[in-house]
């Protein structure tokens, strides 16, 4: 019984995190090379878009993000910008309306009272939103000045329904991260990128995403608006793509505490979203996208068990020799290089990839634990606070 937990646990472990990728790439291969979106749009056929912001004593930051917003390279008649403010109390609401005062395009303030969340802040914002095109940007979100032109031009594809760009984290000094979140998010989009090819892509960042407004769906205030509404979409028969020249720059997070407590947070509502979209895992129905949702997300969330039992097995094992033995001695130092990587990240200090990787691969995987144990309780996640990155 032991080796066959060990072995089962073994092939799990693989297949999540190299099996599943290597098969949606070679699934990919095998069809037609799909063309790129345009570089750009003539001026008189772009869409009008609306950018809905959602912020919770965003005072910090949401200045900087309506500059960002306003220097787009994108037809000041054909966009507006939509803030949602979910009852802030630090003047978040003041600083947006002063700056509308001043905007080359229009922003327009709600105020959300008493504070509900940011999907009851959408659901509020999308039947005030003129936009054929929905663009959604959280409060700290930087993007590149061509990105609404790369997410508008997917759309001239009629299959397609929502789009994700590209988020990579960076430095105060703008440069980018190099550490083990930064070597996960490579991971998440070059998967994104084959999935893609594929058809849709499972999962999507949230603070550079578009969607046809016809599509929108309103949700339950405790659904996770980044995760529910693509599911919505491929519900509809619509794809979800990822375009990766749409870039969104996104200041690291300061300490594993606070990407930890992050990682809860989304991976509890996530479960919820699995359980209420669980129909999509239906492969009589949905296909392929149904075992890329079985593969990628719900085997994902869960695994910390088959992550747990190895290395239980592993220990039990060790005194076999040979192969056992080995597996043992990797597990140990796996999580000795995580630990030792954890030590710094909360000092502070510099580290290298095979620190961090080990460390935020464990990191992920407790998080996930956390969020388990958390929804067999029954909880849910509804508001939000800013980030510290």
């Amino acid at each position: 019984m032991l080796y066959l937990i060990f072995w089962l646990s073994l092939f799990l472990l693989v297949y999540i995190y190299v099996g599943y990728p290597l098969l949606v790439s070679l699934l990919a291969s095998t069809l037609p090379a799909s063309q790129p979106t345009p570089d750009s749009s003539s001026d008189e056929n772009l869409p009008f878009v609306s950018i809905l912001i959602a912020a919770y004593n965003e005072a910090a930051d949401i200045e900087a993000t309506l500059a960002n917003k306003q220097a787009l390279d994108y037809p000041s008649d054909r966009i507006e910008v939509l803030v949602i403010s979910d009852e802030s109390e630090d003047g978040t609401d003041a600083i947006v309306q002063r700056f509308s005062t001043r905007s080359a395009i229009p922003v327009r303030l709600s105020r959300q009272s008493p504070r509900q969340g940011k999907t009851a802040g959408l659901n509020r914002l999308v039947p005030e939103a003129k936009g054929d095109i929905l663009l959604f940007s959280d409060a700290n979100s930087h993007w590149d000045r061509q990105a609404v032109r790369y997410l508008v031009g997917c759309f001239e594809d009629p299959s397609i329904g929502y789009v994700t760009g590209k988020m990579v984290y960076v430095n105060d000094d703008g440069s980018l991260v190099g550490d083990g979140c930064s070597a996960y998010m490579k991971y998440e989009n070059w998967l994104r990128e084959k999935e893609t090819e594929l058809g849709s892509i499972v999962g999507v960042d949230g603070g550079i995403d578009a969607m046809r407004k016809k599509l929108y769906q309103p949700l339950r205030a405790d659904q996770l608006p980044d995760f529910v509404q693509p599911l919505k979409v491929i519900e509809q028969g619509y794809r979800v793509v990822y375009e990766p020249r749409a870039l969104l720059q996104e200041a690291a997070l300061d300490d594993g505490s606070s990407e930890f407590s992050m990682r809860v947070r989304v991976g509890l509502r996530a479960m919820w979203a699995l359980k209420d979209m669980r129909h999509l895992m239906n492969p009589f129905t949905y296909g392929i996208f149904a075992i890329q949702l079985i593969s990628h997300k719900l085997l994902r969330y869960a695994a910390f068990l088959p992550l747990a039992t190895f290395s239980f097995a592993a220990l039990l094992l060790a005194g076999r020799g040979g192969l056992y033995s080995l597996a043992f001695m990797g597990t140990v130092v796996l999580y000795v290089l995580a630990w030792i990587g954890h030590t710094k990240a909360q000092g502070n200090q510099a580290t290298s990839v095979i620190l961090t990787v080990p460390y935020y691969f464990l990191l992920l995987n407790y998080a996930s634990l956390k969020a388990a144990i958390s929804f067999l309780k029954g909880e849910k996640k509804v508001v939000w606070n800013p980030r510290k990155g």
